[in-house]
């Protein structure tokens, strides 16, 4: 039966409309990026199988263009979409931080360094430079790779901030693996950080571990 035979809201589409996109499955908004299926699959059943076979949507989500383009029903021009869609997130959490008021909660910036940093194949190391009223002035990434107190150069981080004009920091990096908690080197070189820092008058806020979750050194007394 083609998606356009089922109840009015039964389909993705309509549901969307009259309910919201909070209110879809991952699968029912899959199948309205997809838009259509394939000979014998509707968009939605299409979509479920994609969903079982890569094992989540972020799965299908971020996994490798040539691995996208072979499946079935996929291809360039989808993969193309996708990688436009996720930008514009990304560039619509970027937006969010520039208000004014911008860092009053803290998940605006929790949500856009995960978004930023969560799906990266290799650890970076970034800096959100804000300035004497918290707003952001700019997203810095510094280093790339082993993440650890050989890696990670203070000076470098000190005269970043300065050009920047910075009056505080928020240090991030990600953890790959997916596990977020933060290592005794993280612990040592935040330390190192923001004694480095301190003697520029520049504050740190907090220390963001970005994995499938969030730490906050500042949530764990660390900072």
């Amino acid at each position: 039966m083609s998606i356009q035979d089922w109840p009015e809201l039964e389909r993705p589409r309509e549901k969307l409309l009259t309910l919201g996109a909070p209110r879809l499955s991952d699968a029912e908004l899959l199948a309205i990026f997809l838009r259509t299926g394939i000979a014998g699959k509707s968009a939605v059943d299409l979509a479920r199988e994609l969903l079982a076979d890569f094992g989540s949507l972020r799965a299908l989500l971020t996994c490798d263009r040539r691995v996208f383009c072979a499946r079935k029903g996929l291809g360039d021009a989808k993969y193309a979409q996708l990688q436009a869609v996720l930008e514009m997130a990304r560039r619509h959490l970027a937006e969010s931080l520039t208000r004014p008021d911008a860092l009053t909660s803290p998940q605006a910036a929790r949500a856009y360094l995960q978004a930023q940093l969560r799906d990266r194949e290799h650890e970076v190391f970034a800096c959100l430079m804000l300035d004497n009223r918290h707003r952001v002035i700019a997203f810095r990434e510094l280093f790339q790779g082993g993440i650890d107190g050989a890696s990670v150069y203070p000076r470098v981080v000190v005269k970043q901030a300065l050009a920047d004009n910075a009056a505080a920091v928020i240090l991030a990096h990600n953890h790959p693996s997916g596990v977020a908690e933060p290592s005794q080197s993280d612990i040592a070189i935040t330390r190192r950080l923001k004694e480095a820092l301190a003697l520029v008058d520049i504050r740190v806020l907090d220390h963001l571990v970005v994995g499938d979750e969030v730490v906050c050194f500042s949530e764990r007394g660390l900072i």
